[in-house]
C-alpha cells in the first residue's frame, strides 16, 4: 500500500534560473544537481491537495488543502540508470498535522502559515491565487490561463519541471531519503498572464533574496491527477 495518496490539482510553477552554489547547501548526498540547458532551476510551485489519505486513512480536516514550496531538481543514479527527483528547500501548509508527519517521517522542511487558495472560472480564462500570510501580508502566486489545459510539447521546460518522480530529502551528511511519486503526464494550461508578490528572503532565507526582485524565467500550470508518495527509502553512504 502506498504511504500517501491524493490528488495534486492546479498545480502554479514559477521557474527561476538560479546560480547552483546557492543550492550546494541543501543537496542530498548521492544526488547531484539536474539542468536543462545547461540552467538549474528552483520552482515556487502553488497547488492543491486534496483527498488525502495516508495509508489508505483520511486524516479528519486534513483531506483538502493549499501548499505553497520552493523546490529544485536533481538526479541521482542507482547503479543501473538515473533517476531524476525533487529536492524541497521548504513546504508551506496550513496543516499542523501534514507538517508534523512529512518533517518527522521523510525529513521534509515544513512549516504552518495562514493561507488562501482562490481559482475563478470564466468562459474565456482560469484565474488561480495562491496565498501565504507572512509578516502581516499576504504573499502571492497568482496565474491567469486559457480556460482548459491540453497536452504538451515534450523536451521542453515543461517536461523538464514536472516529470520528475522522484523525492530526496537529507538524512544526515552521508545518507538520503529516496521515495517515489507516481502520476500521470499532466495537462497543461496556457499561460495568459501572472503576478508574484513574494518575500523569498523573508521566507526561504537571504541566497534567495534576489528572487523577489525578478520576474520568472518561465511559468507554467498544471491540471494534476491522482497521485501517490511512496515509502522511504535510505541510500547508505
Amino acid at each position: 500500500m502506498s504511504f500517501l495518496t491524493a490528488s495534486w490539482k492546479k498545480l502554479c510553477f514559477a521557474n527561476y534560473a538560479v546560480d547552483p552554489t546557492i543550492l550546494k547547501p541543501y543537496l542530498p548526498a548521492h544526488t547531484e544537481l539536474d539542468f536543462y540547458k545547461g540552467k538549474c532551476y528552483v520552482s515556487l510551485v502553488g497547488f492543491l491537495f486534496d483527498d488525502v489519505k495516508l495509508k489508505g486513512i483520511s486524516i479528519p480536516f486534513h483531506k483538502r488543502f493549499e501548499e505553497v514550496n520552493l523546490r529544485f531538481y536533481v538526479k541521482h543514479f542507482d547503479g543501473k540508470k538515473w533517476k531524476r527527483g525533487t529536492v524541497f528547500i521548504s513546504e508551506i501548509v496550513n496543516k499542523p498535522a501534514i507538517a508534523w508527519v512529512a518533517n518527522t517521517l521523510y525529513n521534509e522542511n515544513y512549516s504552518v502559515f495562514k493561507m488562501h487558495y482562490k481559482h475563478d472560472l470564466t468562459s474565456e480564462e482560469n484565474f488561480f491565487s495562491y496565498g501565504v500570510f507572512y509578516e502581516d501580508s499576504w504573499q502571492l502566486l497568482q496565474v491567469t490561463t486559457a480556460p482548459k489545459p491540453e497536452v504538451y510539447t515534450s523536451g521542453g521546460i515543461i517536461s523538464f519541471i514536472t516529470e520528475h518522480f522522484w523525492g530526496y530529502s537529507i538524512k544526515d551528511s552521508l545518507n538520503t531519503w529516496e521515495y517515489e511519486v507516481t502520476h500521470p503526464i499532466w495537462k497543461s494550461y496556457k499561460i495568459l498572464d501572472s503576478e508574484i508578490l513574494f518575500d523569498f528572503g523573508g521566507i526561504y532565507g537571504s541566497a534567495f533574496e534576489d528572487l523577489s526582485h525578478r520576474q520568472p524565467d518561465s511559468i507554467q500550470c498544471m491540471e494534476g491527477s491522482p497521485i501517490t508518495i511512496e515509502g522511504k527509502k535510505r541510500i547508505k553512504g
